[in-house]
C-alpha cells in the first residue's frame, strides 16, 4: 500500500493549529506481519537509495525529529534506519547547551554536526529546541547573556528568520531536510510514562524532569503551533506524524523518506572515457 504523506505536511505559510491534527489514524497495515513485511520493504528502498546518495556525493539528507517526551524518536530512529549503512548515517542527540555552546550563537553546536555530501545526517532534537523549550522556559534564554535581549515575539521572529535562511542555504548547497514533528497524545504518554515505571528495564528512560514537563503541555503545544506555522517552506517541509501508534508512524516517516530520496533522482556515476580506458587495463591485468 503506498502511503500519501501530503495531509502529514505543513504548508508553508499556513497556520497551525494542533488540536485539529490527529494522533492517531487508521493504520496503513491489517496485522502485525504485514508491518513487519512493509517496514522492511521500506528499509531495503532505503538502503538502496542510501547506495545511491554515497555513490552519487551531490546531495546530503538531513532528518530532524522534534517531539513531546515518550512520543517514540529513538524507536522510529531506530526502526527505520535499521538497514542504512552506519558508513552513510550520522545519528546525533542533543542534549541542553552545555557552557561553551551557550556562549555561541544558537545554531553553532548543530551547525558542526551536519551531514556531508553522500551522507544521511539525524538529528534527535535539534536547534528547534531553542524555539520549543527555550521559549517555555525562558530563563534558559537569560542563561546565554544575549546583549539586551527580552524574549517576546520579535524575538522569537527572529529566531525563526535564522534557522529559514539557514535551511534556505543549505538547500542551495545540496543538503535536503525533511522534519518530523511525532504528535503525541497526552494521554498516550501518560500511558508510556506509566510502562516506564512498572517494568525495571526502562526505569532509565524515565525521571521525574519528564512528568514535571506535562504541566506545560499547553505552552508546548503553542510553541510548537508557532514553530511549525513559521518555519515549514517548500525547501525544508515540517511533517506532522500521527505519535499513538508508533508502527504507522515509523511506516509513515520511512515512506516520506524514501519519496525525498526518489525525487533527487540519483543515478550511480557513469565512468568518462579515460576512466573506461583505466578499467579496461585493470581488468586484463588482473585476469593474467
Amino acid at each position: 500500500m503506498k502511503i500519501d504523506t501530503q495531509p502529514f505536511r505543513v504548508r508553508a505559510g499556513h497556520p497551525v493549529n494542533l488540536k485539529k491534527w490527529p494522533t492517531r489514524i487508521p493504520p496503513f497495515y491489517a496485522s502485525e506481519a504485514h508491518y513487519q513485511a512493509t517496514l522492511a520493504k521500506h528499509v531495503a528502498s532505503m538502503s538502496e537509495l542510501q547506495n545511491l546518495l554515497y555513490a552519487n556525493n551531490r546531495f546530503a539528507l538531513l532528518l530532524i525529529f522534534q517531539a513531546m517526551d515518550a512520543a517514540g524518536k529513538d524507536g522510529t530512529i531506530k526502526h527505520v534506519m535499521s538497514g542504512v549503512n552506519p558508513q552513510g548515517c550520522q545519528v546525533f542527540s542533543f542534549q541542553p547547551p552545555s557552557p561553551q555552546e551557550r556562549d555561541h550563537d544558537f545554531l553553532w553546536r548543530t551547525n558542526r554536526c551536519l551531514p556531508e555530501r553522500g551522507k544521511i545526517g539525524i538529528f534527535n532534537r535539534s536547534y528547534y529546541e531553542e524555539v520549543l523549550v527555550a521559549r517555555v522556559h525562558p530563563e534558559l534564554i537569560a542563561a546565554q547573556r544575549l546583549p539586551e535581549v527580552k524574549p517576546g515575539p520579535g524575538f522569537w521572529k527572529h529566531r525563526f528568520t535564522s534557522i529559514n535562511d539557514l535551511e534556505k542555504h543549505l538547500y542551495r548547497n545540496g543538503t535536503r531536510i525533511i522534519k518530523f514533528f511525532l504528535h503525541l497524545s497526552k494521554e498516550e504518554q501518560r500511558r508510556r510514562f506509566l510502562a516506564r515505571i512498572d517494568d525495571p528495564d526502562k526505569n532509565w528512560k524515565i525521571s521525574p524532569a519528564d512528568t514535571a514537563e506535562r504541566a506545560c503541555w499547553k505552552e508546548y503545544r503553542a510553541a510548537y503551533a508557532a514553530c511549525l506555522a513559521a518555519t515549514s517552506t517548500r525547501r525544508a517541509p515540517w511533517y506532522i506524524v500521527p505519535a499513538d501508534d508508533k508502527e504507522n508512524a515509523r511506516l509513515i516517516v520511512s515512506e516520506i523518506v524514501i519519496r525525498t530520496l526518489d525525487e533527487l533522482k540519483l543515478a550511480y556515476p557513469v565512468p568518462g572515457p579515460d576512466h573506461k580506458k583505466a578499467l579496461l587495463a585493470m581488468r586484463a591485468s588482473l585476469a593474467q
